[in-house]
């Protein structure tokens, strides 16, 4: 796989600036890019990023993509399965991962007192 992503040392990662709601989450999900760009248009490209929810936010329908996406939760707490009312699910907690290929449905997803996850996202070289 081709890796275009800038060169980046070990630097202090500003936790307070730069967070942004991804396209399609509702509000109190944000994202915060760290390296790379995915080109979902094009199909190309990667990114690692981290995703932020707030304390009870939840999505209401599964997630699915057609790129590589792998996912640590570095804390608070995550539930996979809920429904349209945010009930019910798996709940997982940090030091736990998941690694998906194009195509999985997953989610949808609550955190009931918040997480960070770091997620990198990839297309399969063509």
């Amino acid at each position: 796989m081709a890796i275009d992503k800038e060169h980046l040392e070990f630097h202090a990662v500003d936790m307070s600036t730069g967070w942004e709601t991804p396209p399609g989450y509702p509000a109190g999900i944000q994202q915060k890019i760290l390296a790379g760009k995915l080109d979902e248009t094009g199909k190309t490209g990667n990114r690692t990023r981290l995703l932020r929810f707030a304390p009870g936010v939840f999505t209401t329908k599964p997630f699915v993509h057609d790129y590589w996406e792998e996912v640590y939760l570095v804390s608070g707490d995550l539930t996979v399965g809920n429904d349209e009312n945010g009930e019910g699910g798996e709940s997982f907690a940090p030091n736990t991962y998941a690694c998906r290929p194009p195509g999985v449905y997953h989610g949808p997803f609550r955190s009931n007192g918040g997480c960070i996850l770091l997620e990198t996202h990839y297309y399969d070289e063509t």
